[in-house]
């Protein structure tokens, strides 16, 4: 939640078929921990296995 805290207040993030939500919005929904901030919760994860792997520095 702290990565995203650091987006701009008029940043957003498109999830599929689940819309486009702005930095509150997906604030928020990852202190509900409903379905949208789990998703959100496992792509940052994903991102961050992929740094430690150094699979995002290919080549």
């Amino acid at each position: 939640m702290e990565r995203l805290k650091t987006l701009p207040d008029n940043a957003g993030l498109s999830i599929g078929a689940q819309g486009e939500f702005n930095r509150d919005e997906l604030i928020s929904h990852v202190q509900n921990g409903d379905e949208i901030g789990q998703k959100i919760i496992e792509v940052e994860l994903n991102f961050l296995r992929g740094l430690k792997e150094g699979i995002l520095y290919e080549t």
